[in-house]
């Protein structure tokens, strides 16, 4: 079907479901210069995210994650939104949507002025001690992981998502990783990781958020995690409307109802009055 009457088919689900609930992925931020994780076919583009309980359990998997965020925070703190997230804002300022769920930690879709935003998988910009539970700010993190390893402040390396970055043959032996300063505990960036649980009240919100919207839109998310994956089932149960779009395909594909094999920044010109605005920074 042309790409031109699935966009007229957009338009006309989005004017027959004013309460949209919104669930974004990593696909939405890649024109903020942050990769994602998988390809068109939701496959992995690069090694898995390290696990949770490998991060808790050994030393030497939190020497090699802060090295590698050390080197790649700078990039991802320095994103910016892009038209995508500005959209979506401009869209929620018009009461089109109802909430904005993201699986994204970048944090950008609240650059952009969106309000009603539930961050799922957390935030990378903030710190949580794991045995106290004391939050503190990544930058903060980023001064003492510079003090102590000024080493690894010129290291160049190929960006990764989520502020990694490629550090194949850089040695960790002996890198230095701070402890929490009020307990000595593991210090964690305040995101889910794989292998970890998101937290019970964040998911009873979303859910519930879900319920009390008319139609659920899936964008640049390609729902292989549970994670995203769960709302499109219940949606279906609920018998709510799902539409999606995004470039490959996706978990949930024999549950959508209507879907654009597109990139949303690609089709925003073409959805016309529904809450555009400039490509500006």
């Amino acid at each position: 079907m042309p790409i031109a009457t699935r966009v007229d088919e957009f338009a006309t689900f989005m004017q027959a479901h004013s309460r949209l609930f919104v669930l974004t992925g990593a696909g939405i931020s890649t024109g903020s210069g942050i990769p994602d994780y998988r390809d068109d076919n939701g496959e992995w583009k690069r090694a898995a995210p390290v696990q949770y309980r490998d991060f808790v359990d050994q030393a030497v998997t939190r020497r090699r994650y802060w090295a590698r965020s050390l080197v790649g925070w700078p990039w991802f703190q320095a994103a910016r939104p892009n038209v995508c997230h500005r959209t979506l804002s401009d869209w929620e300022s018009t009461g089109r949507i109802s909430q904005l769920v993201t699986q994204n930690v970048d944090r950008l879709h609240q650059g952009a002025g969106s309000r009603q935003v539930i961050d799922l998988h957390g935030r990378l910009d903030r710190i949580v001690c794991l045995e106290c539970g004391a939050l503190s700010g990544r930058a903060e993190m980023q001064e003492e992981l510079l003090a102590g390893n000024p080493e690894f402040a010129a290291l160049k390396a190929e960006i990764a998502p989520d502020g990694d970055a490629h550090l194949e043959h850089a040695d960790y032996r002996h890198f230095r990783v701070p402890d929490c300063p009020h307990c000595g505990g593991i210090l964690k960036p305040d995101v889910v990781f794989f292998g970890e649980n998101i937290p019970r009240e964040r998911v009873d919100r979303s859910i519930s958020a879900l319920l009390d919207s008319d139609a659920l839109l899936v964008i640049g998310s390609s729902l292989m995690v549970y994670s995203g994956f769960r709302f499109c089932r219940l949606a279906a149960e609920h018998g709510i409307p799902i539409a999606a779009i995004n470039p490959g395909r996706t978990r949930a594909d024999d549950l959508i109802d209507l879907k654009l094999t597109e990139r949303f920044e690609n089709v925003i010109p073409a959805l016309g009055g529904f809450g555009t605005c400039p490509d500006t920074a």
